[in-house]
């Protein structure tokens, strides 16, 4: 009994900062799951929405708008941008909410790779990291569209392909946060409630100097609103010094999301 309680004395204690280790398995079995050796396929089905309201918004209503007042540059070349974000948005969300809702509750997917030399902080680096990748392949995808249509030089869409790196991280973070108070499928109607208005108001479509100004303060706090910021800028070549506030709102919004997924994911899987 003494050399048992001498054992367990001289036993290290948990670590205070998680492993990140298995998060690249987590990357590839999901990479191996969703499109076998060709990535290109999520892009595919990803742009077509998007590029459909690049059609019948940004060129078919473009046509009656012109050129967009203090900015320089045709309706469609304001618009892409905003749709761009949006895609990779909602590209970064699926993964991170339905499809962490689907392997949670009904695969027990989570729960059967704690077994394994994954961890659960590699778990939450695993899927952030994932859909990141997939929003990046949205990204690439529409980027080739609107590029094509002569609507963003090649040496910016490349820049802006950078920022939706960012985007995708800031939004991956904060729907895996989420995802852990869905309880049911009709949940998600919450989250439309949410993500709808935020499409059509964050300057998705016209400057946020239409807004009064205490309308714009409401506008500056929406994560939306920053991506597409960052993305507008980087696409129309546009760069100033108002970017960083974008840049560090989403940097912010991503590490926060993190902590609180890797926090809630722990009540919910080892409790």
């Amino acid at each position: 009994m003494v050399q048992s309680t001498m054992l367990n004395s001289r036993s290290p204690a948990p670590p205070i900062v998680p492993r990140w280790g298995g998060a690249h398995f987590l990357v590839f079995r999901n990479l191996r799951v969703h499109t076998g050796s060709n990535p290109w396929t999520m892009a595919m089905y990803s742009i077509f929405e998007p590029v459909l309201y690049l059609l019948a918004i940004g060129v078919g209503i473009g046509q009656l708008v012109g050129n967009v007042n203090g900015v320089g540059v045709t309706y469609a070349a304001f618009v892409a941008p905003g749709l761009l974000a949006t895609a990779v948005m909602n590209s970064a969300l699926y993964e991170t909410m339905e499809g962490a809702f689907v392997k949670f509750t009904h695969e027990r997917f989570y729960r059967a790779i704690l077994f394994t030399p994954v961890s659960l902080t590699g778990i939450i680096a695993g899927e952030v990291a994932w859909a990141v990748l997939r929003g990046f392949v949205t990204a690439a995808g529409f980027l080739l569209v609107i590029t094509m249509f002569g609507l963003v030089s090649w040496s910016n869409a490349l820049i802006a392909a950078a920022g939706t790196l960012l985007v995708a991280f800031a939004f991956a973070s904060a729907g895996l946060a989420v995802t852990t108070r869905i309880r049911a499928w009709s949940d998600f109607q919450y989250v439309q409630l949410v993500l709808l208005p935020m499409f059509l108001f964050a300057t998705t479509f016209y400057p946020v100097t239409v807004y009064p100004r205490a309308v714009q303060i409401l506008v500056e706090l929406l994560p939306l609103y920053h991506a597409i910021g960052l993305l507008r800028g980087c696409a129309l070549g546009q760069i100033d010094s108002g970017m960083i506030v974008s840049v560090a709102y989403l940097l912010t919004l991503g590490a926060l999301g993190l902590v609180v997924a890797r926090r809630r994911w722990a009540r919910v899987m080892l409790h």
